[in-house]
């Protein structure tokens, strides 16, 4: 099971927000990301109550996804007011295609977190140019926020982490090298240290029922809706965990591991809970007639809101289009465009930027 760590140093003197077992108690599985302390913003108790309930070992430092924590049920009793503590925190503005989810793995906090915090229900519906209310730490240390500029690109701010480089970052953030140079003042020779801000330009992918310039029916977006909602409930790995399950499902069916790894990256950075307006579902963006496709090389039925299973969804789809293609960067053009499409249209001006980062991002991870 991965080890989520969090700070709980809010923990000891904690005022008493709601009494243990007020309302009862019910159970809460812990999420990948999930803070003690973001699960007792959602639950409306405080950091102590949850660690004396649970019997947490070192002050509940260290949670683990997939573990079942007891927490209080709120109920018409009357606590005792609490003392309010100043929460320090920041502003995010919301892009188009942005989620909860998304923002949420960006900023190294949970799901449940920022719908506490911006008094959001469970579906976490947001908008484009909306202020969200987040942890100022967390928005300190990666995004924080975004500007349209007149190229429709928009700039976002990036803080350097310790062993980043401008390659890796422009790549993450679906950018270019020489862009973020650009963008920066840099040259090539640039030394970057961790704690600068940088601006990367990125080009925004989808809005809430267009995906990389196509529009799509009502109908798909309301099934990919479905799709993020079902996942949002559900318990997914973190991205480490994500790329132990790619390198061992491609080395199964016998695709290169750092081919399938830069896919799932470049398609969901290895994020299972990603749902594109088109239903392209979970770390390898499969969408539903691909996953019957995929289920029939595979002789059962698989399910693409599981993440084995929509990562061999994505890993067979490759061993078949790097059989069938004229060589792999025809395939890998496939994976994103359709090989028919492919052969009778030649690459389009975005795949051939797709097959450009897959091959960049599979030369880095193999």
């Amino acid at each position: 099971m991965p080890v989520v760590t969090t700070a709980v140093a809010a923990a000891a003197g904690a005022p008493m927000v709601l009494a243990a077992g007020a309302g009862g108690w019910t159970s809460y599985t812990v999420r990948e990301g999930d803070t003690v302390s973001g699960i007792a913003a959602a639950h409306r108790t405080d950091v102590r109550t949850l660690i004396r309930a649970n019997n947490l070992l070192g002050g509940g430092h260290r949670i683990r996804a997939g573990a079942t924590l007891r927490v209080p049920v709120a109920g018409t009793a009357n606590p005792a007011p609490a003392r309010p503590q100043a929460a320090r925190t920041g502003r995010y503005r919301v892009v188009a295609g942005d989620t909860i989810g998304g923002i949420a793995l960006r900023l190294r906090v949970s799901p449940g977190t920022l719908l506490a915090l911006n008094h959001l229900d469970a579906r976490g519906r947001i908008y484009a140019g909306q202020h969200l209310v987040v942890p100022a730490r967390q928005a300190r240390a990666v995004v924080k926020t975004a500007r349209s500029t007149s190229s429709g690109l928009r700039l976002v701010r990036y803080t350097v982490r310790p062993g980043d480089t401008i390659g890796g970052i422009a790549l993450r953030l679906g950018s270019t090298q020489a862009a973020v140079l650009k963008a920066n003042g840099l040259s090539a020779s640039s030394v970057i240290v961790p704690g600068r801000a940088l601006q990367v330009p990125v080009r925004p992918r989808f809005s809430h029922n267009t995906f990389a310039g196509r529009t799509y029916a009502p109908s798909i977006v309301r099934a990919a809706e479905a799709n993020r909602s079902a996942l949002a409930r559900r318990a997914v790995p973190g991205p480490e965990v994500t790329r132990r399950i790619i390198t061992r499902v491609a080395t199964r069916y016998g695709v290169d591991p750092a081919l399938a790894l830069a896919v799932g990256f470049q398609e969901s950075s290895w994020n299972h809970r990603q749902v594109s307006p088109a239903n392209a579902v979970g770390v390898m963006q499969v969408v539903p007639s691909s996953g019957r496709w995929a289920s029939e090389l595979v002789g059962r039925r698989l399910d693409l809101l599981d993440v084995e299973d929509n990562i061999t969804a994505g890993v067979v789809i490759l061993r078949s289009l790097l059989r069938t293609a004229d060589g792999r960067e025809q395939a890998i053009a496939g994976y994103y465009q359709g090989l028919g499409s492919v052969r009778s249209r030649g690459m389009f001006a975005d795949t051939k930027t797709y097959v450009r980062r897959i091959q960049e991002l599979t030369a880095r991870l193999g």
